[in-house]
């Protein structure tokens, strides 16, 4: 499938600011399940861009505004082909006993995603971990009743928790966002052994050839989770719509949890107030296979 995507974050200040700092992660990857064919971002005001490429192998990118300005404009725009990847069954059929002896041969691979961080900590609800991931179960659908789990119990309901939110707050209230779930996800896998990854991206709302109800959390961006399977294969997992990440999912950045994917962060001087607006637009180019 290709899908243009469009992410744009706009702050009005109601003071001119007099500078302006950002660094962005809204540039979506190039891997084997997606390949980006054109990208770009415009800012207004006008300013150059610059570019690197940060520890998790994301695209960053900079840039100052160092005069005054009563509004910045940031927009991303892309086109990306998205394909399906499939893990092989018998790497899903290892069992998770199996699956821990692999991991702990080559732990310095993934080390930073089976440590705890910031907003993902390894040391509480040990109740709810024990759940899952017994030694002779096979790691695929042990995952996969993890991911059914958390769309089950815990309830999609905006507005109720920020990125700050701890993850003992969600178990308590039993409700939240994708990053919120990502996050519940990511302390239960690598509690238990299981190195796994916190995506951020975006979705299709609802696939215009079958009619489906629209899926959760496709307003703006949105968050999943990678599970490294032994050998090496990231598999992508969705709890927020209970599946896995297919040809409708667009990765834009991986991390240890969101302090790693922020898809923008900067600070400004010289005003005191601001409103900040994000408009992200994710359609389908049915056009895009008759023109090649």
């Amino acid at each position: 499938m290709r899908f243009r995507v469009s992410h744009t974050t706009e702050y009005l200040y109601k003071q001119p600011a007099s500078e302006s700092f950002a660094e962005l992660r809204v540039w979506p990857q190039s891997n084997e399940s997606q390949k980006v064919i054109e990208r770009c971002l415009i800012t207004d005001p006008e300013t150059l861009i610059d570019s690197y490429v940060d520890y998790f192998g994301n695209m960053v990118e900079f840039f100052s505004i160092p005069h005054r300005h009563t509004k910045l404009t940031v927009t991303s725009v892309a086109e990306v082909e998205t394909f399906v990847v499939e893990p092989s069954e018998r790497v899903l059929e290892v069992t998770i006993g199996e699956a821990r002896q692999i991991y702990n041969s080559s732990l310095y691979q993934h080390y930073e995603f089976l440590k705890p961080c910031g907003l993902v900590p390894l040391n509480q609800h040990y109740s709810i971990r024990k759940k899952f991931f017994q030694q002779g179960e096979e790691i695929g659908k042990a995952i996969l009743a993890l991911n059914s789990w958390i769309y089950k119990k815990f309830e999609y309901k905006s507005g109720v928790t920020d990125v700050s939110t701890p993850i003992s707050t969600i178990v308590k209230e039993r409700r939240g966002v994708c990053q919120d779930f990502a996050h519940l996800m990511l302390a239960i896998l690598r509690s238990n052994g299981i190195p796994a990854r916190y995506v951020s991206g975006y979705i299709e709302a609802y696939d215009p050839t079958l009619g489906e109800p629209e899926m959760v959390g496709a307003a703006a961006s949105h968050a999943w989770v990678e599970v490294c399977l032994p050998g090496g294969t990231w598999w992508g997992l969705d709890p927020t719509n209970n599946q896995s990440a297919g040809e409708r999912h667009v990765v834009v950045a991986v991390g240890r949890d969101y302090n790693d994917v922020a898809p923008m962060r900067g600070t400004y001087m010289g005003a005191n107030d601001q409103k900040l607006n994000v408009m992200v637009s994710l359609k389908r180019n049915p056009l895009a296979g008759a023109q090649e």
